[in-house]
C-alpha cells in the first residue's frame, strides 16, 4: 500500500481495510479444520480496532528512501503489518481472560473468551504468535532483514517487552508506583509493540542508521504517548466510544498516569510526548509526514 495525497484521516482508514483484507487472506479460512479455533482467531483478529500498529508499520516504511524492487517492500509491509496486529490481537484476548484481567467487552462486542470459550480463546492466542512469525520469515527481503525483524518481533512480544510489561502490571495492583516505575512498565506492555511496529517498516524499507536512530526516538515518544492517553481515557470516556469497560483500571485499583499524576498533569504529559516525537522526525523532512500525524492522532484520540 503507497503513501499518496488522501487527508489523514482517509489515510488512516485506507490502511485499517487494507491490513484487514491481508489479514483477512494470510489467516485460516472459515470452516477449516479445527474450525472452531480457526472461527476465534478470526474474530478476534478482523473486524475492529484503529490499526495503529499497523499505520504505524506502513508510515516507518514509506518514510525512508527505498531501494531495490518496491513490489518486494510492499509485500513485506503487508506482512509485518498483519504480523503487528496478530499479536496485539493475541494480547487483547489473554488480557481479556478471567486469569488476567476479567474483561467481557472488547471493540464494542463481547471478548474472544466469552464469544467462544475460555480454552479456545487461550489457543487462539497461541496460534495467532507463530503465524506472526511465519509471515515474517516469507517476506520477500533479504534474509538478514528478515532475522532482523523476527528479532525485533520477539523481543518487544517477549518477557522484555509486552508480556514482562503485563507481568509487571499484575505484580503492581494495589501498590503505588514511583513515575519511573510506571514509565518502565508502560514502555514493556504497550510501547514495545509501538516501537516494534515502527522498527518494522524501517528494516523492511532498509533504513540507514541515522533514519533508524529517528524512528526509534519517536517510536519511544509515541509508543508512551498511547498508553498515558489510554489511561485518561479510561477516567473520561465511555464504554460506546471506548468499546472496552471504562474505568477498569481504578476498579482493579492499577497504578496509571492519571492516579500517580492526576487528570490534567496526564494530559499535558502525553502533549510533551506528542511534541518529542515531532521533534524526532525532523531529519526525516516531508517523508516523515505520516508519522506526525499518527502522533497527533495518538496523543489527540478519544477512544
Amino acid at each position: 500500500m503507497k503513501q499518496n495525497q488522501l487527508a489523514f484521516a482517509d489515510w488512516l482508514q485506507e490502511c485499517a481495510e487494507h491490513v484487514e483484507h491481508v489479514l483477512d487472506e494470510l489467516l485460516p479460512a472459515a470452516g477449516t479444520a479445527p474450525a472452531r479455533l480457526h472461527d476465534a482467531m478470526r474474530y478476534a483478529v478482523l473486524g475492529g480496532g484503529k490499526r495503529v500498529r499497523a499505520a504505524l508499520v506502513y508510515a516507518a516504511g514509506h518514510a525512508c528512501p527505498i531501494s531495490g524492487s518496491t513490489v518486494a517492500v510492499d509485500a513485506s509491509l503487508d506482512r509485518a503489518a498483519a504480523a503487528v496486529e496478530l499479536i496485539h490481537a493475541y494480547s487483547l484476548v489473554h488480557d481479556d481472560l478471567p486469569c488476567m484481567d476479567d474483561d467481557t467487552l472488547r471493540r464494542g462486542r463481547p471478548t474472544t473468551h466469552v464469544q467462544f470459550d475460555e480454552a479456545t480463546a487461550m489457543l487462539a492466542g497461541d496460534a495467532m504468535q507463530p503465524l506472526a512469525f511465519e509471515l515474517l520469515a516469507e517476506m520477500p527481503i533479504a534474509p538478514a532483514l528478515g532475522l532482523q525483524a523476527t528479532r525485533v518481533l520477539a523481543r518487544a512480544a517477549g518477557s522484555l517487552g509486552m508480556a514482562g510489561g503485563q507481568a509487571i502490571d499484575l505484580g503492581s495492583v494495589g501498590r503505588t508506583l514511583s513515575r519511573e516505575e510506571l514509565q518502565t512498565m508502560h514502555s514493556m506492555k504497550t510501547g514495545a509493540m509501538l516501537a516494534c511496529s515502527v522498527s518494522l517498516g524501517g528494516i523492511v524499507a532498509g533504513a540507514s542508521s541515522s533514519v533508524r536512530q529517528a524512528l526509534d526516538a519517536y517510536a519511544q515518544a509515541v509508543g508512551l504517548a498511547f498508553q498515558v492517553v489510554d489511561d485518561v481515557l479510561d477516567v473520561t470516556a465511555d464504554s460506546a466510544s471506548l468499546g472496552k469497560t471504562p474505568g477498569k483500571d481504578a476498579a482493579d485499583n492499577k497504578p496509571t498516569y492519571v492516579s500517580l499524576l492526576g487528570l490534567a498533569e496526564a494530559r499535558r504529559f502525553a502533549h510533551e510526548l506528542g511534541e518529542a516525537a515531532h521533534r524526532a522526525l525532523e531529519p526525516l523532512g516531508e517523508g516523515g509526514a505520516r508519522l506526525a500525524q499518527l502522533a497527533d492522532f495518538i496523543v489527540l484520540r478519544d477512544r
